[in-house]
C-alpha cells in the first residue's frame, strides 16, 4: 500500500511540475504573441486597376466619391484611415486612367503618366474583382463598392476572386472591370514578367489605396525569423500567385529556396485552417493587416508574426524595389 501511495505521490508531483512549467511556457509564448509585440516586415502597395475602356466620367466619379469622403469610408472599414492622395497618385510602373488623372489634377497633383486612348467606352455596371472572403481585398472592396453605388450614378459590385493575378486575367476577359492588385503583380503583368508570359496592356491605374504587409504567420514559438522556416511545413500561397512570389523573395533573402521548406500551396483561409489544425508550421499571408483569416485564427490559438529584420529587409528591397519596410503594431490582432 505504501508503495502504491509513493507512486501516486511521485505521479502527482510530476503532473504538477509539467503543469507549472507548461503555464510558464504559455505565459512566455503569450508575451511574444502578435497581440503584444510590434512586428517588422515588408509590404507592397494595394492598387485598384480598371479596364481601359471604362469611361472617363465613370472612373472620375469613383475616385472622387472615395477620396472626397475618406472619413465616411473609414467609419465602415479601418483601411479607410490609410487613404491618402499623395500615395494614391504615386504609381509609376503603369499609367493612370484619364478619369483618375482628372481627379488628381483637380487636387493639384500630376500623376507620372496617363494612359493614351483610355476612357472611351460606354458607362455600365462594374464588377470589382477583390480576393478571398477572408482577406482585406474583399472586406474593404465591398465597402468601397457599396459606397460608390450609393453615392454616384454608377453601380459597382465587389466579387470574390483568386486575388491579384486572377483579377488581371478576369479583367482582361471582361469578367470584371475593376480589380485589386499587388503593385508588384501589376508591374509583372504590364511588362510580361514572372507570373505572365507576355505583356498585358489593357488596363490602367485608378489609385493606390494602402500598403499590404507580408505576414509570416505561425503558432510555433520557436519560429522567430525567416531562417527558422528551413525544414518546416510552410504554406507559400497558390502556385503562381502574388503571395507565392512574395514568399520566394523572402526565402531568397534568407538564403533559402522553395526546396528548403516543406512547401504547401494554400489560400489565406486554408492556411489559417491548417495552422489551427496543426497541419502546417507557418504560412505566408500577404494582405493589409488586420487580416480576417489571422484575426479568426488568433481567437483560437496564440499567434506569432515572424520578424523580417533590417538586414534581410534591405537585401530584399535591393533585389526588388516594389517592397518597403513596414511595422505591424502590437495589438493589431488583439489587446496587449
Amino acid at each position: 500500500m505504501k508503495k502504491v501511495l509513493m507512486i501516486l505521490m511521485v505521479f502527482a508531483l510530476a503532473v504538477s511540475f509539467v503543469a507549472a512549467n507548461g503555464s510558464k511556457e504559455a505565459a512566455a509564448d503569450t508575451s511574444r504573441s502578435v497581440a503584444n509585440v510590434d512586428t517588422n516586415t515588408v509590404a507592397v502597395g494595394a492598387v485598384v486597376i480598371v479596364r481601359d475602356d471604362v469611361p472617363t466620367d465613370e472612373v472620375y466619379a469613383i475616385v472622387k466619391s472615395i477620396f472626397d469622403n475618406k472619413a465616411d469610408i473609414a467609419g465602415q472599414h479601418a483601411k479607410g484611415n490609410e487613404l491618402d492622395l499623395a500615395f494614391a497618385s504615386s504609381v509609376t510602373a503603369v499609367p493612370y486612367h484619364p478619369g483618375a488623372a482628372k481627379y488628381f489634377a483637380e487636387k493639384g497633383i500630376n500623376v507620372a503618366s496617363v494612359k493614351s486612348g483610355a476612357g472611351n467606352g460606354k458607362a455600365s455596371s462594374l464588377n470589382f474583382g477583390t480576393g478571398g472572403d477572408t482577406g482585406t481585398y474583399y472586406g474593404f472592396g465591398s465597402v468601397l463598392a457599396g459606397y460608390v453605388t450609393k453615392n454616384t450614378p454608377y453601380s459597382v459590385t465587389a466579387v470574390t476572386s483568386g486575388g491579384s493575378k486572377a483579377n488581371i486575367e478576369d479583367l482582361t476577359a471582361n469578367d470584371v472591370q475593376l480589380g485589386f492588385v499587388q503593385s508588384d503583380v501589376m508591374s509583372y503583368a504590364y511588362n510580361g514578367e514572372r507570373l505572365f508570359t507576355s505583356p498585358i496592356k489593357g488596363f490602367s491605374v485608378v489609385a493606390a489605396l494602402y500598403m499590404e504587409q507580408v505576414q509570416i504567420v505561425t503558432t510555433k514559438s520557436d519560429i522567430v525569423s525567416g531562417a527558422d522556416l528551413k525544414g518546416r511545413s510552410v504554406s507559400i500561397g497558390a502556385i503562381g500567385s502574388g503571395v507565392y512570389f512574395n514568399a520566394i523573395d523572402v526565402l531568397d533573402a534568407y538564403g533559402l529556396t522553395e526546396k528548403d521548406v516543406k512547401a504547401v500551396y494554400q489560400s489565406f483561409g486554408d492556411s489559417a485552417d491548417s495552422l489551427k489544425d496543426g497541419k502546417i508550421d507557418a504560412a505566408f499571408i500577404v494582405a493589409g493587416a488586420p487580416t480576417t483569416a489571422i484575426t479568426d485564427l488568433a481567437t483560437a490559438k496564440t499567434v506569432y508574426l515572424v520578424n523580417i529584420d533590417d538586414a534581410h529587409a534591405d537585401k530584399l528591397i535591393q533585389a526588388s524595389p516594389f517592397y518597403s519596410k513596414y511595422t505591424i503594431p502590437a495589438g493589431t490582432y488583439g489587446s496587449k
